[in-house]
């Protein structure tokens, strides 16, 4: 029978009245329209309302139309979790531009090397970021149009011939009934990953994809209405996992937060009643070192959503320890950030604690809103045995996978072979259905034709009393081929060798899994948290 000839065919074709394209920027609108008078953004004192941020962004979308923006256009922005990276996170797509949040971190190199391929029309730059912000200008080739974001803590020297403030005051509104784009699978954002083996690859989000992973959000975090979010996870981390759209969905608070440090996170805790964050386990590990510090526990528990890298079972039962109350998700930039969760069953509830901590530490299962999270054979392309042994590939498919690379059809091409996202990371499936990271496929370890896991080395390392964070890679060996090296950070006052960290590790895993050396050294990493393996691989090479 084919649909025309259905039974429940009604006549009506799809229309306005009963379709309308799914995009974030009506979460703003609905919110705004429910709850005006709710705080929607808090930062140095400054308080604005839903109604009041509602209204700049408008203001915002208008000026940017008014510049020539629209759905092919990029709009970059350099700016820390100030007030207005949260604005044009809202502002951008109802201008229907593209929103370019750029990594704060980067050189001017890299910076340049964004504007360029992304083609920046309009540049939004921090006053806190204006020296590698005019430098990257100077060696790119494009010229955007730039609007000068002024921190009061941090002035401009050369003031911007534009300011944020200006450009919205001088900006008539867009009209509220013109905001959706035309097409839901529109490009909504460019997000570009972190480059460690060549140029970074622009990731293309759509408009459909960011309203389902931002309402994913909501529903595997149980999100009540109105929570006072601190914004811990840079925002321009996979648009800050959807979560500037998640907040507006519930009518929360944004808390604002210059750098995610370890005071920095407890002070506003304590002085602004904050009820959820996110981070990465680099940032979960600093608030609960610094709570450790203070000796205190959290007045009530905090709930944190942690995701960027395993995070070792030992810092999650820290943590929990302090009174963080953790639900960790699993994703990458090229879809959206988190979009599978570790979901929490209540008969684990009565397991010690650190079985909680290890059964926490999995990536679990898929989001509501994605379609399927698989473990498979890259090769045949078959599901891997659910044994929580045999290892294959993890895979994503669905809605909230990314549209492909910006300008690189060959990796958009490579990443979707056989009709799956392809993720690099290998893993297993446990007989419960829940899904373990392994490694990275470039991060195992084979010694003596065996495959040695980093994760579950480095595991055992984080339960030592010494260790504040580790990281295991591979170096040659003549008799073995490769040899597990550990980097370590000790925590600051507690003294160990790396004699003892070996024994330490000789008693709790196979004899062939352990470090065979121990270097003590800071530990690089990405601005997300994740450490930089490449550099630590090159240092035994």
């Amino acid at each position: 029978m084919t649909e025309h000839s259905s039974k429940y065919t009604t006549g009506l074709s799809v229309g306005t009245a009963n379709s309308t394209p799914l995009s974030p920027v009506s979460l703003v609108k609905r919110t705004a329209q429910a709850y005006p008078n709710a705080p929607a953004i808090l930062f140095d004192g400054l308080t604005r309302t839903w109604r009041e941020t509602y209204a700049r962004c408008l203001r915002l979308a208008g000026g940017l139309r008014r510049q020539g923006i629209g759905p092919d256009s990029t709009v970059a922005v350099l700016c820390r979790n100030l007030p207005a990276a949260v604005e044009l996170s809202y502002a951008v797509p109802m201008s229907r531009g593209v929103l370019n949040m750029i990594n704060t971190r980067l050189d001017a190199e890299g910076i340049a090397f964004i504007l360029d391929h992304g083609e920046a029309e309009v540049l939004f730059v921090d006053s806190g970021l204006e020296a590698v912000a005019r430098a990257a200008l100077e060696g790119a080739s494009v010229s955007p149009l730039v609007i000068g974001i002024e921190d009061p803590e941090e002035l401009f020297e050369q003031p911007c011939e534009l300011g944020y403030e200006a450009f919205i005051d001088a900006s008539t509104p867009v009209a509220e009934d013109d905001l959706l784009p035309q097409d839901e699978r529109a490009a909504l954002a460019l997000n570009y990953t972190s480059g460690t083996t060549g140029n970074p690859k622009g990731v293309v989000y759509h408009h459909r994809g960011a309203y389902l992973n931002a309402v994913g959000n909501t529903l595997e975090w149980s999100l009540p209405q109105h929570p006072r979010y601190l914004w811990t996870l840079p925002l321009f981390h996979c648009n800050g996992w959807c979560f500037p759209w998640t907040i507006a969905a519930k009518a929360g608070l944004n808390v604002c937060l210059r750098g995610p440090t370890g005071p920095a996170i407890l002070d506003a805790i304590e002085a602004t009643d904050i009820t959820h964050m996110c981070g990465a386990p680099i940032v979960l590990n600093m608030a609960t070192t610094e709570a450790e510090s203070r000796g205190v526990t959290l007045p009530r528990n905090i709930e944190f959503m942690t995701a960027g890298a395993a995070p070792p079972a030992a810092v999650l039962a820290r943590a929990e320890a302090v009174g963080f109350a953790i639900i960790h998700v699993y994703g990458l930039t090229e879809v959206y950030g988190p979009c599978a969760v570790c979901a929490w069953r209540e008969e684990w509830d009565v397991e010690p604690a650190e079985e909680r901590a290890r059964l926490r530490a999995r990536q679990g299962v898929n989001y509501v809103v994605l379609e399927e999270l698989s473990v498979r054979d890259p090769e045949t392309l078959q599901e891997v045995p659910a044994d929580g042994e045999t290892m294959g590939e993890v895979m994503f498919r669905g809605n909230v996978v990314m549209s492909g690379y910006l300008k690189n059809p060959d990796a958009t091409s490579a990443a979707f072979a056989g009709g799956h996202f392809r993720s690099g990371d290998l893993g297993v499936r446990h007989p419960d259905g829940h899904v373990e990271l392994k490694d990275r496929s470039k991060d195992i370890i084979i010694t003596g034709g065996e495959n040695v896991s980093s994760i579950e080395v480095e595991g055992v390392l984080y339960k030592h009393p010494a260790v504040a964070e580790a990281a295991v890679v591979a170096a040659p060996d003549d008799k073995w081929g490769e040899t597990p090296v550990a980097f370590v950070e000790r925590k600051p006052g507690v003294e160990a060798d790396a004699s003892e960290l070996i024994a330490f590790c000789r008693e709790r895993l196979a004899h062939f899994k352990c470090p065979t050396r121990v270097e003590f050294t800071e530990l690089p990493k990405t601005v997300t948290g994740k450490i930089q393996k490449f550099e630590l691989r090159r240092l035994v090479s």
